[in-house]
C-alpha cells in the first residue's frame, strides 16, 4: 500500500504530527491522554463499530510511536504508563520492534478458497470436475467449497471461466517472507518474534492498521531541543518522497528548521561500504568463501543468521552504510547525535544492537519526519534552500533501489582489475532472497556477488516510505544522474571506510 492514499496513513501521520507537535511544544507527555481526540474528533467512527475503539488504537499507536510497549487488555492502565522512562532523548526501544494491537485485527480469513456472486452455474461445471477431494459441488444453483474438504490446491480457482472462485489469504501473512506471523487463541494475526526480522512488510500490508513498528520521533525532538548537536544523516532514497517541491536544497532548509544541525547523504557511506565490499570480494572469493554475499540490508542480514546458519560466513563483514556515515559524523562532530533517517524498519533494528547504538543515537522513517514536518508547518514550496548535498556518488545513491548494491561493487571490482568481471545475483523481497540462498548453499552462485534486499524493490519499497515504488525508483533514477562524481573511488572519503571498522 505504499505510496497509496488510504485511511490508514492518514490515521498514521496524524499520529506522527501530534506526538511531533507535544514534543515541540514543551514534551508535557501528560498530555498524550488528549491526541486520541485529537486524531479521532467528533463523536462518528470513521470505519469500526465504535468510537471509543477508534480511540483506543489511537491511543496504543502513540504509545507505540513513542518507543512504549502496547498496554495489556485484561488490565487498566493509564495511557500514559511508562512515558516518563520513554520521554528521554536517550531512551532506546524496547522489544519487541513489530507489534501488532488485538483488538484492531479484522480476524482475517486464512488461505482459503471461496465462490463469489460471478458464479453463473455454468454447463461445465468444471470447478467440481476438476476437484480431487469432491469438496466443490452445486448449492442453491452456485457452486460451493466445502472447507472440511477443500485441500486448497486452488484447481477450483484456475478452472473457472469467470473467476467467481477467490483466494483469500491473510495479507500480513502473505507478505511475510519469513512466515513469522500465526494466529493467536481467537483467531487474531500474531507475530513469532523469534522469526521476525523487521522488515516491516506486514506493516505495509495489513488494510486494518493493526501492525505498528515503533519510533523515536519525541525523543529526536527532545534532544533538539535540549541543545544536543544532532545531525541527520539521511538515506539515498529520500529524494522526491516529501513533494515535488522537496528538492535536496529545499529537504536541507527543512531540516534546519527542525532544529537538525546539519543534514548528510547516507551515499558517502554507501561509497564506503562499495570499497570495502569491492576489497573484500577481492581478497576472499574464490580462496577463503565460494561466494560473497551484501552487507546492507539488516532483514536480509537477519535473515540469513536464522535460516541458513552455515551460509553467513559468506556476507559481507563490511559495515553498513547507515554505520559508515554515523562513525564519520562522529568522529568529524564529537559529541553529536545522529539520526538515521531512512525508508527501513529494519534500520530500527540494526541501530539499538549493542555494537552499533553509540553510533546511531536515533532512526526515523520518512513517514515519521513527515509528521515533523508537518508539527511545525512546512510548506515545502516556502522553505528557504538550505546547503546543497553533493558528497555522494551516483554509484553510493544507486544503493535504494534493487540491484543497486552488487551493481555498484562489481562496477568497483572491474575498475580496480579491469581483467576480472563479476557475475552478479539479487533477489528482493524475503521469499526471493529465499530462494536465492538456498541456490547458493547448492553452489549455484559460486564466484558470484549475491545482494538480497528484504523489500520488493528494494529500499524505496521500505515501510516507512511515501512514494509508489515505480516512482520512486525512478526519481532515484534521476537522482544519481544528477551527483556530481560517478564511483566511490571519486570521493573525497575513499580513503576513510578502513579507519572507521
Amino acid at each position: 500500500m505504499r505510496g497509496i492514499p488510504s485511511l490508514i496513513t492518514d490515521i498514521r501521520k496524524k499520529v506522527f504530527t501530534e506526538v511531533a507537535r507535544m514534543a515541540y511544544e514543551g514534551g508535557d507527555y501528560s498530555k498524550a491522554e488528549d491526541l486520541p481526540y485529537r486524531i479521532v474528533p467528533g463523536d462518528s467512527p470513521l470505519h469500526r463499530e465504535s468510537i471509543f475503539l477508534e480511540r483506543a488504537i489511537a491511543g496504543e499507536r502513540v504509545r507505540l510511536a513513542m518507543g512504549l510497549s502496547i498496554r495489556p487488555v485484561q488490565t487498566r492502565t493509564l495511557m500514559t504508563e511508562g512515558m516518563d522512562h520513554a520521554a528521554i532523548a536517550q531512551q532506546y526501544y524496547e522489544p519487541p520492534l513489530i507489534n501488532i494491537i488485538p483488538y484492531a485485527c479484522h480476524v482475517c480469513p486464512t488461505n482459503q478458497y471461496r465462490v463469489t456472486e460471478s458464479c453463473q452455474n455454468c454447463l461445465a461445471a468444471s470447478c467440481q470436475k476438476v476437484c480431487p477431494k469432491g469438496a466443490v459441488c452445486f448449492v442453491n444453483g452456485k457452486s460451493h467449497i466445502d472447507p472440511e474438504l477443500c485441500i486448497r490446491c486452488g484447481k477450483c480457482a484456475n478452472a473457472c471461466p469467470y473467476h467467481a472462485i477467490i483466494h483469500l489469504e491473510r495479507p500480513c501473512q502473505a507478505a511475510c517472507g519469513m512466515d513469522a506471523i500465526g494466529m493467536d487463541s481467537q483467531g487474531r494475526a500474531a507475530i513469532d518474534q523469534d522469526k521476525c526480522v523487521a522488515c516491516g512488510q506486514c506493516l505495509v500490508s495489513c488494510p486494518f492498521g493493526a501492525i505498528v513498528d515503533k519510533g523515536q520521533i519525541f525523543q529526536v525532538i527532545r534532544s533538539i531541543l535540549q541543545g544536543d548537536q544532532v545531525i541527520a544523516i539521511v538515506a539515498p532514497a529520500f529524494i522526491g518522497q516529501f513533494g515535488k517541491n522537496s528538492t535536496p536544497e529545499k529537504f536541507t532548509g527543512a531540516m534546519k528548521q527542525l532544529g537538525f544541525d546539519r543534514v548528510v547523504e547516507v551515499a558517502v557511506g554507501a561509497d564506503m561500504c562499495t570499497i570495502e565490499e569491492a576489497r573484500d570480494f577481492l581478497e576472499r572469493v574464490p580462496e577463503k568463501q565460494p561466494y560473497m554475499a551484501t552487507s546492507c540490508c539488516p532483514a536480509w542480514h537477519a535473515m540469513t543468521h536464522k535460516l541458513f546458519p552455515a551460509q553467513a560466513k559468506n556476507l559481507s563483514m563490511t559495515l553498513t552504510p547507515m554505520v559508515f556515515t554515523a562513525r564519520l559524523q562522529k568522529k568529524e562532530h564529537p559529541g553529536c547525535k545522529v539520526v538515521f533517517v531512512g525508508p527501513c524498519a529494519a534500520k530500527k533494528l540494526e541501530a539499538i544492537r549493542e555494537d552499533i547504538r553509540s553510533d546511531v543515537d536515533f532512526v526515523l522513517t520518512f513517514e515519521e519526519l513527515q509528521g515533523m514536518f508537518e508539527a511545525r508547518g512546512i510548506d515545502f514550496s516556502n522553505v528557504a534552500e538550505g546547503e546543497p548535498l553533493r558528497e555522494g556518488t551516483a554509484a553510493g545513491r544507486g544503493f535504494a533501489v534493487s540491484g543497486g548494491v552488487a551493481q555498484a561493487v562489481a562496477d568497483l571490482i572491474h575498475e580496480i582489475d579491469p581483467e576480472r568481471t563479476v557475475p552478479t545475483a539479487s533477489a528482493d523481497g524475503l521469499r526471493q532472497c529465499r530462494k536465492l540462498l538456498t541456490l547458493a548453499k547448492a553452489g549455484k552462485y559460486d564466484g558470484y556477488l549475491l545482494e538480497g534486499m528484504a523489500c520488493p524493490g528494494g529500499c524505496v519499497a521500505g515501510a516507512g516510505t511515501l512514494l509508489p515504488v515505480e516512482l520512486a525508483s525512478t526519481v532515484v533514477g534521476r537522482y544519481q544522474k544528477e551527483a556530481d562524481h560517478a564511483i566511490p573511488l571519486d570521493s573525497k572519503y575513499s580513503d576513510v571506510g578502513g579507519t572507521l571498522d
